[in-house]
């Protein structure tokens, strides 16, 4: 990245920085205050920024908080694989008719992710069983 005039760092979409925090939060293992987030992203974004993020994020409903001390510490509602989940139900939502959009989704499959979803819907060999 090179720097501007001024000899800051290029400025980078909202979603970029949302991705940056959540991976901070999922590598940490533990709730992070936003001054422990600003820190182990390098010292890129000011504390009012980080907990700018955190906040919106947190309306969102992509993470918990609790209180600790004078500050909310937070930690992401799922993992990536769950996060992943969350943004394809989203879609489907969005979408009124959600059988074309499945069928498609299917006939876009590889035929080893065909298999696998199949297995993944049959009560006798799906998850628990």
């Amino acid at each position: 990245m090179t720097a501007d005039a001024r000899g800051r760092p290029p400025k980078r979409a909202n979603g970029e920085r949302v991705t940056e925090v959540l991976a901070v939060l999922q590598q940490a293992g533990e709730p992070l205050i936003p001054g422990e987030v600003a820190e182990r992203l390098g010292g890129e974004l000011t504390y009012s920024t980080v907990v700018t993020i955190l906040t919106r994020m947190y309306a969102k409903k992509l993470l918990t908080r609790t209180s600790r001390g004078r500050a909310f510490a937070y930690a992401p509602v799922t993992d990536e694989d769950g996060f992943a989940a969350r943004r394809m139900r989203g879609v489907l939502d969005e979408r009124p008719d959600r059988e074309a959009v499945l069928s498609r989704f299917i006939d876009e499959l590889s035929s080893t992710d065909e298999e696998l979803l199949r297995q993944l819907l049959d009560p006798n060999t799906g998850p628990g069983r």
